[in-house]
């Protein structure tokens, strides 16, 4: 199928149009290796992975975690980076280049980053929020003094060596909660009641998208030079949070709650789903934010390499991430003389309600929550400002000559900032909370990554030719990748995507938040438009290409299915290389990059 479909004749390499220029590259392999590593290492590694793992079975849990990474997150990592590195366009125009007919996946996962832009932001507004309020003589969570609280507010135990923790009375409500649902959300009863938007998280809010903004204004100039504080900072602090749990009393029982295998709960299907999700989830793969970093990328990288240190850093920060978080929960647990299923919880109340629990409960409090939540602003910032640059590189790539000339994309990047800002009020709101759970639901997360990776390994696999992608990585490094690689482009991932999809649509159960809220049919409906809009993105595309060609429709597909000519090399001609493989690569190499 694939050669059918990719049938090239031998062509003359051609030069790069001249519009692209201007298109930059990392300054250092460094810069990409930490803009890659703060795409990917983020707020999933902290607080999602390690309840994960205490959730269904502890060390058993590794065994589909790694399933997923060996047959998903590694093979749709090296895929593609190498193929943003190859063609050096973003996650559009390398769809145009490599395969034309499926260049809706470009635009599929433009949007998905676009909403992930405007979802996951608002988390930074909260962490700015519990920074600037850890600057004081007392932390406001940790007192019922405030306006916010209710009569039946009680504070869990300050720091005090000889205190123990008495019980919570079943109609109590802790003060740390009472801050994060009264005083941080505000939250509202329901989606319906939009409520007042709140003024000082809208400001924390201004705050996240400037420094975004400034962080992605010059291009990868820019991005690369802030990746050496915003992805390296975070790794310091992670270090220095493992080394202060594990000193902690309690902290091996919470480390034994963590990894202490279940074998029974392999038996369970969702056990297998939270795996794969965690994986889509933590990689950020299937947007094409890898595709994006790999294009800045010098040809001859060794971007097979980087990929496999990458994934082996990311699953190894999500590891350690776990020592730092339940060795904190083990305390907590002998602190207040209760089991630790009661203070374990997932998502955004683990980092706002478990961690600023934990730390009243430790010797300058102020210290460690600053401490903390500076590290969840750089993890969260990260992989913000890189989906920007994701989004911008791929505008820039679509209409060279009109966004890189003079001012133009600093003043586009400020548009959209604006703009996304705007919409962002609706989820500073007294609703907030539940908007943002229907956006990282149906958009951000689930079926939508999983049909994703599902295509993008069968263009590559079947249509574009598994073997066909090997040889374009030999070009570029010098050696081919491991046969099992195109094996799992092909069966592999196609398989475990397809597979963990069935089980999605067989268990599907309505959104609910906090267990117990049901929201109204429309927002359901909206959920699914949103999800919907993205993926629709791809057969829109392919309707369209197939309209611009002309003859039978096998001529169509094949016409549309054809790699660009300019390419480095051209795919019939990579079929006959020989030994001499890398030498040709450097010729051509040569003369398409040194153009752009």
């Amino acid at each position: 199928m694939a050669e059918s479909l990719c049938r090239l004749s031998p062509l003359p390499l051609k030069r790069a149009p001249q519009a692209v220029k201007e298109r930059g590259k990392w300054a250092s392999k460094t810069e990409f290796i930490l803009s890659a590593a703060g795409a990917i290492i983020g707020l999933g590694n902290v607080w999602r992975f390690p309840y994960m793992c205490y959730k269904n079975g502890g060390g058993a849990f590794f065994i589909p975690y790694i399933l997923f990474l060996v047959t998903c997150g590694i093979p749709l990592f090296v895929l593609e980076t190498a193929l943003g590195q190859y063609t050096s366009r973003g996650g559009i125009m390398c769809w145009r280049k490599i395969c034309p007919l499926f260049e809706g996946m470009g635009y599929a996962g433009q949007m998905i980053i676009f909403y992930g832009c405007i979802s996951y932001i608002v988390i930074l507004a909260w962490g700015f929020l519990y920074l600037f309020s850890s600057f004081s003589d007392t932390l406001p969570w940790a007192t019922c003094n405030n306006t916010w609280n209710t009569e039946s507010c009680l504070v869990l135990n300050t720091y005090n060596a000889d205190a123990n923790w008495t019980g919570l009375p079943v109609n109590g409500s802790s003060s740390v909660v009472e801050f994060w649902q009264r005083r941080v959300l505000n939250i509202s009863s329901g989606i319906e009641k939009l409520g007042n938007i709140q003024g000082d998280l809208s400001l924390c809010l201004l705050l996240a998208w400037v420094l975004c903004y400034f962080c992605v204004w010059k291009g990868v100039k820019s991005t690369g030079k802030a990746t050496y504080i915003t992805a390296t900072f975070p790794f310091f602090m992670l270090l220095v949070l493992v080394v202060r749990g594990m000193t902690l009393p309690g902290a091996i029982h919470g480390i034994k709650h963590y990894l202490y295998p279940d074998p029974a709960r392999l038996a369970d299907p969702q056990v297998w789903i939270d795996a794969g999700t965690q994986i889509f989830y933590s990689y950020a793969i299937c947007l094409g934010c890898l595709t994006t970093l790999g294009s800045y990328n010098k040809y001859n990288n060794n971007c097979y390499r980087d990929s496999f240190y990458l994934c082996l850093l990311n699953s190894g920060t999500s590891f350690l991430s776990g020592f730092a978080i339940f060795s904190v929960l083990g305390y907590m647990s002998q602190k207040q003389g209760v089991d630790i299923n009661s203070v374990a919880e997932s998502g955004p109340g683990l980092a706002f309600i478990v961690y600023p629990q934990a730390v009243t409960l430790l010797p300058w409090p102020q210290f460690w929550s600053v401490c903390f939540f500076i590290m969840i602003i750089l993890l969260g910032i990260d992989g913000q400002f890189i989906g920007l640059e994701s989004i911008m590189t791929s505008l820039s790539d679509i209409f060279p000559s009109q966004i890189r000339k003079g001012y133009r994309r600093e003043l586009l990047l400020l548009l959209i900032c604006a703009f996304c800002y705007v919409i962002d009020l609706l989820l500073v709101s007294q609703a907030g909370a539940y908007i943002m759970q229907i956006f990282d639901h149906y958009v951000c997360s689930g079926p939508a990554l999983l049909l994703m990776a599902f295509f993008q390994s069968m263009i590559i696999g079947w249509i574009y030719g598994a073997e066909r992608f090997s040889n374009n990585i030999a070009a570029m490094i010098g050696y081919k990748p491991m046969p099992l690689l195109k094996y799992l482009w092909m069966y592999g991932t196609p398989l475990v995507c397809s597979g963990t999809m069935i089980f999605l649509i067989l268990r599907y159960t309505p959104l609910k938040f906090n267990n117990s809220y049901v929201y109204p049919w429309w927002a359901y409906f909206i959920g699914w438009f949103l999800a919907f809009s993205s993926l629709v993105q791809i057969p829109i595309a392919m309707v369209f290409k197939l309209a611009q060609q002309e003859g039978t429709l096998w001529q169509r597909l094949k016409s549309s299915s054809r790699p660009a000519d300019d390419l480095p090399l051209k795919a019939k001609e990579m079929e006959s290389i020989s030994p001499s493989l890398h030498g040709l690569d450097d010729r051509a190499g040569a003369t398409y990059h040194d153009n752009i």
